[in-house]
């Protein structure tokens, strides 16, 4: 099945490379195609004006260049007054053969395709609008890069709504792979307040900042304060010395990805078998997993090691964050939050 006689594989659309699509605007699409329509129109007039005595006018029955472009422009356009006419067999021919096809052609531009110019902006724009107005209580993802990505595959994995997920990245490319994974994205400088208003930052209950360069992060760590005191925002620092400005900035929770490498290299060198035990739990839908989850009735007043199945760690009670071993939480209580190592849910 699949293979022609000779062997070979047939070729089919699953060969073709899926190029990224030329955006536009919607002014500049209507001029590149006006400009065909024109040259359309100098062509039937090019093509009178050469063989002007094989066409009679019923004024003065001679034909002009004038007579050329007003006989051009009534014929593309299908008005057609029948003043200036082809009166030879082989004018006549040209007529059927070249005129004809060419005012076709010029009606399917400039009337079907600008058609479909605005009705594509038109439709755009209302999806955009509708997309606005339910967008509440959101996840945004400032930078689309390896940090970026696994965030946003982590935030899916853990009960995220795909649809509530909204990613900004400088790149056209990681905006292309963000929509092609199914995420709503914004291609623009995060640092610029239309850029972060047009994500619906004001309404986002979450906002992820994993871009390359720490002074940015930190002018949009502001930027994002300012225009949503509420968000919670967690940023993703390079440099250790920088975490302080950013939890200055207003960052709730600030991650030194490059310190937090540096550790797991340094686990994995000197206990390889806890550095490997670090990794699994940083890793997705596979091995060991850690999650956060709401205390079950059935657990109520026992004690974090007596709970079965998984492993509690933490108690958040009351907003606050408290250590397994921590006395306070020596009995859990209806309410509280629990953070457990667990086996993770396998891939499909």
């Amino acid at each position: 099945m699949g293979r022609s006689r000779s062997g070979r594989r047939p070729w089919t659309t699953d060969a073709l490379v899926n190029l990224p699509a030329r955006v536009t605007s919607p002014l500049i699409e209507l001029t590149r195609r006006a400009l065909l329509a024109l040259l359309l129109l100098l062509a039937i007039v090019v093509l009178v004006w050469v063989d002007r005595d094989s066409y009679t006018d019923s004024h003065d029955g001679t034909v002009t260049l004038v007579d050329a472009v007003y006989y051009a422009t009534v014929t593309i356009t299908t008005t057609g007054y029948g003043d200036i006419t082809p009166i030879t067999p082989h004018a006549r021919i040209l007529n059927a053969v070249i005129v004809a096809p060419l005012r076709i052609l010029f009606l399917v531009l400039l009337v079907g395709t600008t058609l479909q110019v605005l009705a594509n902006e038109g439709r755009r724009m209302f999806l955009d609008g509708r997309w606005r107005k339910q967008m509440r209580n959101h996840v945004v993802v400032v930078g689309y890069g390896t940090k970026g990505r696994s965030a946003v595959d982590t935030v899916a994995a853990n009960g995220g709504n795909p649809a509530q997920i909204v990613v900004i990245d400088g790149r056209a490319a990681a905006v292309a792979d963000a929509t092609l994974r199914g995420y709503a994205a914004i291609e623009g400088d995060a640092t610029r307040r239309e850029v972060l208003r047009r994500a619906e930052i004001i309404k986002a209950r979450e906002v992820i900042i994993t871009l390359d360069r720490d002074d940015s992060a930190i002018l949009v760590t502001l930027t994002v304060r300012q225009l949503n005191p509420s968000a919670h925002v967690v940023v993703a620092v390079r440099e250790e010395d920088n975490a302080s400005l950013l939890r200055q900035s207003g960052a709730n929770a600030v991650i030194t990805s490059s310190e937090a490498v540096g550790r797991l290299l340094g686990l994995s060198a000197t206990s390889p078998n806890l550095g490997t035990v670090i990794e699994d739990l940083l890793s997705s839908r596979e091995g060991m997993e850690v999650g956060e989850r709401q205390v079950t009735p059935a657990e109520v007043g026992l004690s974090p090691g007596q709970v079965e199945d998984e492993a509690v760690i933490a108690v958040v009670r009351n907003k606050t964050l408290r250590r397994f071993y921590d006395p306070t939480v020596a009995r859990l209580e209806t309410g509280d939050q629990v953070v457990v190592v667990r086996h993770a849910a396998e891939s499909d």
